[in-house]
């Protein structure tokens, strides 16, 4: 039999973008800081000030200087208010822009040809793709008006430096996978951004600046051969169905909450023969099919960091653990001593291995007693502006226009645009989803264990457009029921303009909401550990139609 351990995620934290950027060679980011100082025009793709509010300061700044802010999103956001310009997508249709805007590019020969010369491959094979690609295919898919698109395009081509922001897993959900953040990373090398101050990808979750790294103690290369289940949580589901996966550890991962297709899920984690859930609340997959429920130390109870684009900072212990609470070291340390496993926790304690993650060039060979020493942080030796030798992290070492790593896993080997849903679907709307001010995934029991967090929402709202609405018979207020062929969700409706027809928003998180959603792996076994970071993701996409709640009204 196997068993799983399940660590602590948010499913799509930008693992995909990730991935996409990657292909490209663009999977470093350069710095806030950065972006505040230098860049001329500023894109938030797919960015909302309640994800990555440490950036918004930094878009003001930027914007105070004079730079022209751009918002591409599928509703409008909080960030919205700051923009010059807010372009409105139909889900799933960020490649298609991102391609289209390439043609004009291309077209109009607005492209860096010293750089595209010097630093690319692939370049002739990509104009021949975009070329079918034009601004009046792009309306049709994205909902953006042609000259609407041209305009976007022309200003990004002629105005340096230029930065885009990529949002993070909402941007990736759903139909757009990991294409977008491929196709919107061919962007700034066509247009020489790369290696510049101001320019290239600016700052994302995860994604770390030039010169950036820390000790890999993981040893995975000590891993003995074996029958693995691969880092995919459709081959997760699809052991659990077959009785070949017997034990599964949630080490702080709310899976039946968290991952995609819920009544799949909940009848495969029936075949396990015991399920541990390790985590700091109680939630929706402890109580219902955990056997085993193993109460998690807080962060003020442990000794951790944490790291930005240019510091790591020290999360030192405030407390002592209360009660029964055991920091998971512990887990990992009791099991393996009385299982025989020699070298799982090879550290004193826990601040021998934060020493140890941190043994390295890129922090100074920082400790924690050399942190506690400089107020709790170490700064980072790390360039603020990304690829500044316009070195890349490709196996040519250029930005790949093509690329051959993609087309040996079965992938495109140019930038694609996914096939979006048409108004025939059976389900007319596109449901999507993102985040609030009060929004932690399951963390404090879907912050219902905090009652400043559950006063801030105490239902899950649904965006709808009035047109939307107002074909269904549905007001602002009303009680809905959300559905599809994988299941039911309860909601209160929010008719709003903020977002168009044929597109509905949800806060994720909410316990059940992911029956609605689809549990598809993205991308095939043979990608999986082409990065040092997984990429087993879901596609959390979801065709819907919404119908009043039987006895309906506010």
């Amino acid at each position: 039999w196997q068993s799983v351990w399940l660590p602590a995620l948010e499913p799509g934290d930008d693992l995909l973008g990730a991935f996409g950027a990657g292909l490209t060679g663009a999977i470093k980011a350069s710095t806030k800081e950065d972006m505040g100082a230098h860049s001329q025009m500023i894109v938030l793709w797919g960015v909302n000030s309640v994800s990555q509010a440490n950036n918004v300061r930094y878009v003001e700044a930027a914007k105070a200087r004079g730079a022209r802010v751009v918002v591409v999103d599928v509703r409008r956001t909080e960030i919205s208010a700051l923009a010059h310009e807010v372009v409105l997508v139909r889900p799933g249709s960020d490649t298609a822009l991102a391609l289209a805007m390439m043609h004009v590019i291309v077209a109009e020969r607005l492209w860096d040809a010293a750089f595209v010369g010097a630093h690319s491959v692939g370049f002739e094979d990509l104009a021949a793709h975009v070329d079918a690609f034009t601004p009046a295919w792009a309306a049709g898919e994205t909902g953006v008006a042609k000259d609407v698109i041209v305009a976007l395009a022309r200003a990004y081509g002629t105005t340096r430096p230029a930065m885009i922001v990529m949002g993070g897993s909402s941007l990736h959900k759903g139909a757009n996978g990991w294409e977008a953040a491929r196709a919107i990373s061919c962007l700034p090398a066509l247009v020489g951004d790369y290696g510049v101050p101001g320019g290239g990808l600016g700052p994302r979750h995860g994604a770390r600046s030039h010169g950036a790294g820390f000790v890999e103690v993981s040893a995975a290369d000590r891993r003995v051969p074996g029958d693995y289940i691969p880092n995919q949580m459709e081959a997760i589901v699809e052991a659990l169905e077959t009785d070949r996966l017997k034990v599964l550890f949630c080490l702080g991962a709310n899976i039946l909450s968290s991952f995609p297709d819920t009544e799949r899920m909940r009848a495969a984690l029936l075949h396990a023969e015991m399920i541990v859930g390790y985590d700091i609340f109680m939630n929706q997959t402890l109580r219902e099919v955990a056997h085993i429920a193993l109460p998690g130390t807080i962060w003020l109870e442990e000794i951790g960091a944490k790291s930005t684009n240019t510091h790591v900072y020290l999360s030192d212990r405030a407390l002592p653990a209360v009660g029964e609470t055991r920091p998971v070291y512990e887990l990992y340390q009791g099991l393996s001593a009385r299982l025989g496993v020699a070298d799982v926790y090879p550290w004193a304690d826990q601040e021998a291995a934060v020493d140890a993650v941190h043994d390295h060039p890129a922090t100074g060979h920082a400790t924690v007693a050399i942190m506690r020493a400089n107020g709790g942080r170490a700064a980072l030796k790390v360039f603020y502006v990304s690829y500044p030798t316009r070195a890349f992290s490709t196996p040519s070492g250029k930005i790949e226009f093509r690329s051959e790593r993609a087309a040996k896993m079965g992938l495109p080997a140019l930038p694609t645009a996914p096939v979006t849903a048409t108004a025939l679907d059976a389900y007319p709307l596109t449901l999507t989803q993102g985040r609030t001010f009060a929004h932690f995934h399951a963390f404090y029991d879907h912050s219902h264990a905090l009652p400043s967090l559950a006063a801030r929402e105490t239902e899950p709202l649904l965006w709808i457009a009035p047109f939307d609405a107002d074909a269904r018979g549905i007001r602002d207020g009303d009680a809905i029921v959300i559905h599809n062929g994988r299941g039911r969700f309860e909601a209160v409706a929010k008719v709003i303009k903020r977002i168009p027809a044929g597109t509905v928003w949800i806060r994720d998180g909410w316990p059940g909401f992911n029956a609605l959603t689809d549990g598809a792996a993205v991308l095939p076994e043979a990608a999986l550990t082409e990065f040092p970071f997984s990429v087993g993701q879901s596609s959390y996409g979801a065709r819907v139609d919404v119908v009043l709640r039987a006895g309906g009204g506010p």
